[in-house]
């Protein structure tokens, strides 16, 4: 079984194609997917593959465990000074995100020698030279810090989780999944489980439609999530940002913003119709569910524009009330075709960051639309964008979790290279890296001795601070070229690390 947990609901498939979507229950995630697994294969399941947002919801909620942070002497406050670009370059209002780690909570020494000794007395600690072994201090202090935070909740929920299914497997923000040991090791690979199972599919989807070049589209009921699928497969990137924050980890590279079908609708105090980022989420959910909602969301709009068909059943709620959106949305002042309108405004922006900014033309892209709400907005936005074609899998609204069930087991390593410019000695230290994966998969369960590696390695010119991922050294000039537009092949190359 996949299941797929999102901010309204759970989503899950078995096997054989049959599938069911419950209310997420936000104070205890795991009970919706405990009753969907009830509901809908009561014998239980031999493999329960599991995309969670437990770990991203207690970084924007603030529920992390309290830290102290072992640190190199005179890089103390690293966390606190971060980087010199702010959240929004023109305000001299604006607030960075509260530092993680209180200053009198941060201690100066050298590393493996107090891991060692404070495991001795039975601590659990994060050590960044096991989680994030690369350079640039703030993003590894950053990733460090979260994984210890997050620790203690996303052991509890998994361990929870672990007697529903002979075995438990959870997705990485990689797109692969592991076992449970070591999802509750590394929570902090795991904040954009959701997201990547939707992505894998969505890349499966356009392969098979004869589209290697794509873009995926996941509208849901709180949030949407795109991303640029080259080659038949979801683009990754080497860090990214929850909740303003920087973690250095792989992920597939996936955008999200604040709008979905459980957006909320008002007028701000300028007199503009804004939609989201606020939702009503899985409880009470929008007007129409039924469930004490009476602020107006985007599905509410969709209802009353007929969009969404009168007399509609969404599982587990029943019928739609169209006389609960229409006061919604009277009471609050707002117009259902204007809803729409900013919500796709909203969501076409979203999509122009991850083609046209990247400069990809999304005229020659597919649309793969999934999600609840997906392919309710798909046609307006690829007309917008002047995409040609719009891909809607027969599964689009549980497409996530059917990503869950089709995606590799599988870890991501990383080394640093000591060296840039001398190049002698990568090939051995990508094999040391593959032997070391194949004794952590050794100890996965369902993982045969057919097996696929992949190396990269991370390039730039002398003189950059930010580099590219790449299959050989020989491929950076090239692929510099398509990313920024020129390439400089007389310059020298430099590896800061091997994948």
């Amino acid at each position: 079984m996949g299941a797929d947990s999102g901010g309204t609901f759970t989503d899950l498939v078995l096997e054989d194609g049959r599938i069911l979507k419950v209310p997420s229950t936000p104070d205890d995630p795991g009970a919706a997917v405990r009753e969907g697994l009830g509901r809908l294969a009561a014998g239980g399941a031999e493999v329960l593959a599991h995309g969670t947002t437990v770990a991203t919801n207690a970084l924007l909620e603030g529920n992390l465990a309290r830290v102290a942070l072992y640190t190199t002497a005179a890089f103390t406050d690293v966390i606190e000074i971060a980087r010199q670009d702010r959240p929004s370059l023109y305000d001299p209002f604006v607030d960075r995100p509260e530092p993680l780690v209180a200053r009198p909570d941060r201690i100066e020494v050298h590393e493996r020698m107090v891991a060692s000794e404070l495991r001795g007395r039975g601590w659990d600690v994060t050590a960044s030279s096991e989680v994030s072994p690369e350079y640039r201090e703030y993003e590894r202090t950053v990733t460090t810090v979260l994984n210890a935070a997050l620790r203690p909740v996303c052991a509890d929920y998994l361990s929870n989780l672990e007697p529903v299914a002979s075995e438990v497997a959870v997705m990485t923000s990689a797109g692969s999944l592991v076992g449970i040991e070591r999802a509750a090791s590394v929570p902090v690979s795991l904040l954009l489980s959701g997201p990547a199972g939707g992505a894998r599919a969505a890349a499966a989807v356009a392969r098979a439609c004869g589209f290697g070049d794509a873009l995926a589209f996941d509208m849901g009921g709180t949030s949407t999530d795109v991303c640029l699928i080259r080659g038949g497969e979801p683009e990754f990137a080497s860090q990214h940002v929850v909740g303003g924050h920087p973690v250095r980890l792989p992920a597939v590279a996936v955008h999200t913003v604040g709008a979905g079908g459980g957006s909320i609708a008002a007028i701000d105090p300028g007199g503009a119709l804004q939609v989201g980022p606020a939702s009503a989420g899985a409880v009470p959910g929008p007007a129409c569910y039924g469930r004490g909602g009476t602020a107006p969301t985007v599905t509410d709009a969709n209802l009353l524009l007929g969009r969404i068909p009168p007399g509609t059943a969404f599982s587990g709620l029943g019928d739609l009330d169209e006389g609960a959106a229409r006061r919604a949305m009277e009471d609050a002042g707002v117009d259902p075709a204007g809803v729409v309108e900013v919500v796709n405004a909203t969501m076409v922006q979203a999509l122009r960051r991850v083609s046209v900014q990247r400069g990809v033309d999304p005229s020659g892209l597919a649309l793969v639309a999934y999600g609840g709400a997906g392919p309710l907005h798909a046609c307006e936005l690829a007309e917008d964008l002047g995409v040609r074609t719009v891909l809607v899998p027969a599964l689009a609204g549980v497409l996530s979790a059917v990503g869950l069930l089709t995606s590799p087991r599988g870890v991501e390593l990383v080394a640093s290279w000591p060296t840039p410019l001398e190049h002698t000695g990568l090939v051995e230290r990508a094999k040391q890296l593959e032997a070391r994966a194949q004794r952590i998969l050794d100890g996965f369960a369902g993982v045969g001795r057919e097996r696929h590696v992949e190396v990269y390695f991370d390039c730039r010119y002398a003189g950059q601070s930010h580099d590219l991922r790449v299959g050989s050294v020989a491929e950076f000039h090239d692929r510099h070229e398509s990313v920024n537009g020129y390439a400089r092949p007389g310059d020298p190359v430099e590896v800061t690390a091997v994948r």
